[in-house]
């Protein structure tokens, strides 16, 4: 079982969504606890350590920590602003 660690950057967007993409991605947040290489997981592109899920219109950011059995979410933020 994996610790998930939301940053207070990621801890901001959240607050500030609607309740019911709020809920959503909160979901997929404890999903990660168990498999954090969910289906439809991608690993980006000129990054060591760093993958993304699609929840919605929306993109998390995250880093996993096998050694430690971590994961860390860098970043939550809409399609069109998430890789800027």
């Amino acid at each position: 079982m994996y610790d998930v660690i939301v940053s207070r950057r990621a801890e901001k967007v959240l607050d500030k969504l609607p309740n019911d993409y709020y809920e959503l991605i909160k979901k997929h947040l404890l999903d990660l606890e168990e498999n954090p290489r969910p289906f439809g997981y991608r690993k980006l592109r000129g990054s060591k350590n760093h993958y993304r899920i699609t929840v919605s219109v929306y993109r998390v950011i995250y880093s996993i920590n096998d050694s430690i059995l971590t994961v860390e979410v860098i970043k939550i933020d809409h399609r069109r602003n998430v890789y800027r």
